[in-house]
């Protein structure tokens, strides 16, 4: 059985092995039914999660939160602030779980990185030419190669969505194939910028690209655009990476981005993950939220459970 996305690609030799034959397989994947997606997404939404189970989902959000700033304004203070709470989010209560990692621009990976060693927090980088990915090849792969000599643990990179758009499988396909071999042993997560791609059957397409091509998850979105994460999406990319370990054995995960603000939009998303994907998913290893409000929410609907009060924004840290 593979195990691990290259061996993956390999099992699949004959759909990589031109543009025809990778045309042929994306456009041969079943059509997504829009109304049923949307449907199912909204139904399992309405689940009811307990006060037992929401304790455990608040804990298992935090830890899965990868604490982002990405704006022009970023200075060393504020990223070494953002890796302090990633590290302890809650400095009143030392059993409030850190972060899975902070997200930053690449010029800012060795702050982050000091600003959380020793912690386990990982240091996530985007790259690529973030957000646009309007970029020669190798300006893309020297900012990759920048992030990951400055320690970065993750990068996060963003696909071509002209060429997608324009049927150009394999330019995309190339693209992330040298991304993934520049990054090394950092993990790579690959954005589709889903709002951008305009379809669902698109969406499907791109999952399956990215997957072949070496990801180690698939990303929607930027958070740089009007519609970023949402149930439906996510749901669409849940099934695909369930589905794609069915046929190759490879495990990929699934970072939604963008848009999730409250506790409550987080649940949802961890529903979505257990009834789709499966409790394999539910770790921070395999499922990310790109964030940056959402912590607050997490924390504060957190202190409420445990003392019954709701606190308000003012006892949490402004980002």
């Amino acid at each position: 059985m593979p195990t691990n996305a290259t061996t993956a690609a390999d099992a699949l030799t004959d759909v990589t092995a031109s543009d025809s034959s990778l045309r042929r397989f994306l456009h041969g994947l079943p059509g997504v039914d829009a109304v049923g997606l949307e449907a199912r997404a909204a139904a399992l939404g309405t689940r009811s999660i307990k006060t037992t189970a929401k304790a455990y989902a608040i804990d298992l959000a935090i830890s899965m939160v990868d604490l982002t700033t990405l704006e022009g304004a970023d200075t060393p203070g504020k990223v070494r602030a953002l890796g302090a709470k990633a590290v302890r989010p809650d400095p009143t209560d030392r059993t409030a779980p850190s972060t899975a990692a902070v997200c930053v621009y690449p010029d800012m990976v060795a702050v982050a990185k000091e600003a959380v060693a020793g912690s386990g927090v990982k240091v996530a980088s985007v790259a690529t030419a973030f957000p646009a990915g309007r970029a020669a090849l190798p300006v893309k792969l020297a900012d990759v190669r920048d992030a990951v000599a400055a320690g970065a643990d993750e990068i996060d990179m963003v696909i071509d969505r002209g060429a997608f758009l324009s049927g150009r499988y394999m330019k995309v396909y190339d693209e992330i194939v040298a991304v993934k071999e520049i990054s090394g042993a950092a993990r790579l997560k690959v954005i589709f910028e889903t709002g951008e791609l305009s379809t669902y059957d698109n969406i499907r397409r791109a999952s399956w690209l990215g997957m072949l091509a070496g990801a180690d998850f698939i990303k929607t979105s930027t958070g740089k655009v009007a519609v970023n994460a949402t149930p439906a999406n996510t749901l669409l990319m849940l099934e695909a990476v369930r589905d794609f370990r069915a046929q190759t054995g490879v495990q990929v995960g699934v970072k939604p981005a963008g848009g999730i603000r409250t506790t409550k939009d987080a649940i949802k998303f961890l529903v979505l993950v257990n009834e789709t994907a499966g409790e394999d998913w539910l770790d921070n290893h395999w499922f990310r939220f790109g964030a940056s409000s959402l912590l607050n929410d997490l924390l504060m609907q957190r202190q409420k459970l445990a003392t019954g009060r709701y606190s308000g924004p003012d006892y949490v840290t402004v980002d």
